[in-house]
């Protein structure tokens, strides 16, 4: 079968053989892969690629040439829902012939070699990325335009403006949207929960032993907004926690040191903080730095406010010096970039600026 695009493109950039689309389309299915090429079509059986007037955005063909036209050299990607919008052919035609960098699970998509359970997408830097997530590029386009350049607390001001007035879920959306932005990339039936790193059920949700429940990483008693609609049901920082463990935390303070945590590996407490397992410690740390900028005291809502010290109270919470370490020494991850897609596509319609951006950190603090 012959395959036409109406597109003409030039090979200009070189695909980096160690992510290619070849070496991906030979790896064993179940297993992570980390795949680079380019954007050449829609997939919509196992022999059919469209490379013109596209009709969906729920996949991609990528290979590692740009005149590709044999669906045996294409490898199928997946497109769950929190990256159709921004990387779909038939919302964004102009994406043809782009290279992005796909981060997911080698297997079988329309009975052809192909990724699925996605967890991260970034346009590759040769192909006219000119943004700096800090971590393999920024897709954001102009969200943060009027931030740049700015520093200190003109920048948190400029930030505060940016994801300010997102749309807020009720409490009980919350866990819906939780079973979404936390879902286990290897069991798309689990969770997995922040401070155990458990992978459970997405419905073994509640108040039971070895349940899950909605963690505020934000304490809500700093602040005393409860479960109210806006910080109380913020998912930039509520995330699936065990309940015996989420109930040790409590209200806490976030520093090191400790007492070794019977059920939560490598996390430790003591009367005045807490410190979470290494994996999750720049997690924590992004989700608080997101709170202090998203809640400053306009239109009625609280002004939240890190302190460097343990043992706050009223709107702060501790500890700066330690947080701005964690955020360091735990680099952003794919499971966060997802995270913070998804919230964006599907639910609240903001971002985590940390995340995103994480030299904004020592820029305002």
């Amino acid at each position: 079968m012959e395959y036409v695009s109406s597109i003409n493109k030039v090979d200009t950039t070189t695909v980096s053989s160690e992510n290619s689309v070849a070496q991906a389309m030979s790896a064993p299915n179940g297993t992570d892969v980390s795949v680079e090429g380019y954007i050449v079509g829609v997939p919509t059986a196992v022999d059919y690629v469209e490379q013109s007037n596209f009709t969906s955005d729920y996949a991609l063909a990528l290979a590692d040439n740009p005149n590709e036209t044999d669906v045996s050299n294409m490898i199928f990607i997946k497109l769950d829902s929190s990256y159709r919008s921004e990387f779909g052919l038939q919302t964004n035609p102009d994406k043809f012939g782009e290279i992005i960098r796909v981060d997911g699970t080698r297997d079988e998509y329309f009975n052809h070699e192909g990724v699925e359970y996605v967890t991260s997408i970034t346009l590759a830097k040769d192909s006219g990325d000119d943004g700096d997530s800090g971590d393999g590029g920024d897709t954001t386009g102009d969200y943060y335009k009027t931030a740049e350049g700015l520093t200190g607390s003109a920048l948190k001001a400029e930030l505060h403006n940016i994801i300010d007035d997102h749309m807020e879920l009720s409490y009980d959306q919350v866990w819906e949207a939780l079973r979404n932005t936390d879902e286990d990339p290897t069991n798309s039936n689990n969770v997995l929960l922040l401070y155990t790193g458990d992978s459970i059920s997405k419905y073994k949700n509640g108040g039971l032993v070895d349940e899950w429940n909605r963690e505020h990483v934000w304490a809500k008693s700093h602040g005393d907004f409860g479960t109210s609609m806006g910080a109380g049901t913020d998912i930039h920082h509520l995330r699936p926690t065990d309940v015996s463990v989420n109930s040790t935390r409590g209200n806490l303070d976030f520093d090191n040191g400790g007492n070794l945590h019977s059920e939560a590996p490598d996390t430790y407490y003591d009367s005045d903080s807490w410190e979470p397992r290494d994996e999750v410690k720049g997690d924590v740390a992004r989700m608080i730095f997101y709170m202090a900028v998203r809640y400053e005291g306009d239109s009625g809502e609280l002004d939240l406010e890190i302190a460097d010290r343990v043992g706050t109270s009223g709107p702060y919470l501790g500890k700066l010096s330690t947080l701005k370490e964690w955020h360091e020494s735990d680099p952003v991850d794919s499971f966060e970039r997802n995270r913070n897609e998804i919230i964006f596509t599907d639910y609240q319609g903001n971002r985590n600026p940390f995340i995103d951006h994480p030299e904004y950190v020592d820029q305002i603090w």
